[in-house]
């Protein structure tokens, strides 16, 4: 974060990373917001790989029109090895003073903004983060942009897995994303009222989730419902499946890994307001003389965050709604 006013006339922006639903929304608000401030905007497609190889074109407010409603992001996303190194990280330098552009805006995930950092010691290139990532994995806000449509993806998935489980009195084991955090698993596991939701952040034994199974068959259940966060220490709801159908021959397992379909859709109507609340802070941020920082909404507010803060460690799941789970299976 810089302590003096920095005079921002031209502003690039890009999306880096994952997709998440919510991208195009915050594109949107970034564009028009510097679109009424008088400041010139780049969209630099492809990310951190089009910074590089030049993909870098002029927007105003009618290059977002009607995006809002649209998932994915119309700037596309792509990993950039180049720019892990110095020489690529130059070459990005040297494109954006060819359109005189003095700020960066970055919407993406923790690789994103610890790319961003970087860049902007290296090159003093002022930057300001806004976090997108289904995950929900960055400190400094509530929760990120795509968290709440991918949650809604998955529960919707989810909830017509259980009535067929029912119907068959089979057991499904439902992998959904997460390979560090098991934001979504949790909240699905709640929401969806499965029986079992193992999370990256708890160390789990094969063993004890069979007795917990075996505990719940004790009740009559017709059907058992497990939701697996992919970075799980079982090893995933495949690996799972095999570890445990012997003990529970009654039961056809049945195992579902929704994936990239988390990643898809329309965002939410609280996705597109959060990314519209942080793209316009973003411009804001940086007229005020803010760089290396990134905005995030805690307790409904505006809050800036140092990226070097920011991708310095994982946020915490809430070990309330882990305890809430474990009373409500």
């Amino acid at each position: 974060m810089t302590d003096e006013l920095i005079s921002v006339k031209t502003v690039g922006v890009l999306t880096s990373g994952g997709d998440s639903p919510g991208m195009n929304a915050a594109i949107r608000a970034v564009v028009r917001t510097c679109s009424q401030a008088g400041l010139k905007i780049y969209g630099i497609t492809h990310g951190y790989f089009g910074l590089i190889n030049d993909e870098i074109d002029e927007m105003d407010t009618h290059s977002v029109s009607n995006i809002i409603q649209r998932g994915g992001t119309m700037l596309k996303t792509a990993r950039s090895e180049e720019f892990r190194t110095e020489e690529g990280r130059a070459k990005a330098a040297k494109n954006l003073k060819k359109y005189d552009i003095d700020a960066l805006i970055t919407i993406g995930g923790d690789g994103t903004f610890t790319g961003a950092n970087k860049f902007s010691q290296e090159h003093k290139i002022n930057v300001v983060g806004i976090p997108a990532t289904i995950d929900n994995d960055i400190i400094g806000t509530d929760e990120t942009i795509g968290y709440d449509s991918a949650l809604n993806t998955a529960l919707e998935a989810i909830d017509k897995i259980r009535d067929t489980a029912d119907a068959h009195e089979r057991m499904f084991l439902v992998e959904v994303m997460g390979r560090d955090t098991g934001f979504i698993a949790l909240e699905t596991g709640i929401a969806s009222g499965a029986e079992l939701a193992l999370l990256p952040e708890e160390l789990t034994h094969v063993e004890d989730v069979k007795r917990q199974l075996h505990e719940m068959l004790k009740s009559q259940r017709r059907s058992s419902l497990v939701i697996v966060a992919e970075g799980d220490e079982t090893g995933g709801a495949i690996k799972l499946a095999e570890n445990i159908k012997d003990d529970f021959a009654q039961y056809d397992t049945r195992v579902c890994i929704l994936g990239h379909i988390q990643r898809g859709g329309a965002p939410s109507a609280r996705d597109r307001v959060l990314a519209s609340r942080l793209g316009a802070a973003a411009v804001r941020v940086l007229q005020e003389g803010h760089s290396g920082v990134m905005v995030g909404v805690v307790n409904n507010a505006i809050k800036i965050t140092p990226m070097r803060v920011a991708v310095s460690k994982k946020k915490e799941i809430d070990h309330t709604l882990i305890d809430l789970a474990k009373v409500l299976r």
